[in-house]
């Protein structure tokens, strides 16, 4: 999930980048507000994660004008400040949640989890699709109740197919999630993790499928077997 971090103090950025990171989401990070708004403006973000006092103005204030303007992109405000009425303004501000500093990583990606599922309607802590099995928080994923080891990359493919699973996602949609500023991504790099990613559905026996909306994207969805049976031994049958 692509993440934007709005902060300057360089130890809390390079804990929570490094975190972050190593929990799939795709870390952007920009110390000032001048730079955070030419990032909204190329980049779809997933989840906002904003300092209250920053080099060039006030945290809040800019979260505010991205509501008026529009923006429904989940925020959590990260600061040192923590008095009662600060956080009250915080949440009546347009912020979907709050954390003081210093963070716990661990509650902050909790937190983050936790909202992006009301925001994508994936309620359940752990995902089930047909016979597959993702838990978000271990990163682990199961095909009928069997492990299913698969590279961190595909992971965070199949996360996001996941999402919105039954719907086509368009392919800059998913690179947006996947590939933070600054991250080498080759021209073919999702095709290769959709292809990695169709192949262990495919041998561990997934009642999934990954089909391709061309010249849009991809879309995860239950694989009919049952019908594509049907189908084959009617063609049989005519040709006999």
């Amino acid at each position: 999930m692509r993440t934007l971090l709005v902060d300057h103090d360089a130890d809390v950025v390079s804990t929570l980048q490094g975190a972050l990171s190593h929990c799939g989401f795709a870390v952007d990070v920009t110390p000032t507000l001048d730079e955070a708004a030419a990032a909204f403006g190329c980049a779809c973000y997933d989840i906002l994660l904003l300092e209250l006092v920053l080099p060039d103005g006030d945290g809040l204030d800019w979260l505010k004008r991205l509501r008026r303007d529009g923006s429904s992109t989940p925020a959590i405000i990260i600061s040192r400040l923590n008095d009662l009425g600060r956080r009250i303004a915080i949440l009546n501000g347009g912020a979907d949640d709050f954390l003081p500093k210093p963070i716990s990583t661990d509650e902050l990606v909790a937190r983050m989890r936790a909202i992006l599922r009301r925001s994508s309607q994936m309620t359940a802590p752990v995902v089930v699709f047909g016979n597959l099995r993702f838990d978000p928080v271990a990163r682990q994923v199961s095909v009928g109740g069997r492990p299913l080891t698969i590279a961190r990359r595909e992971v965070c493919i199949l996360e996001h197919l996941l999402s919105r699973a039954g719907r086509t996602v368009p392919r800059a949609s998913l690179e947006d999630g996947l590939y933070a500023f600054g991250n080498e991504v080759s021209t073919n790099a999702l095709e290769v993790g959709i292809y990695r990613l169709r192949g262990h559905l495919s041998r561990s026996g997934a009642t999934l499928q990954i089909k391709t909306a061309r010249g849009i994207g991809y879309v995860l969805e239950i694989e009919q077997r049952g019908v594509s049976h049907a189908v084959e031994l009617t063609r049989k049958r005519r040709l006999a």
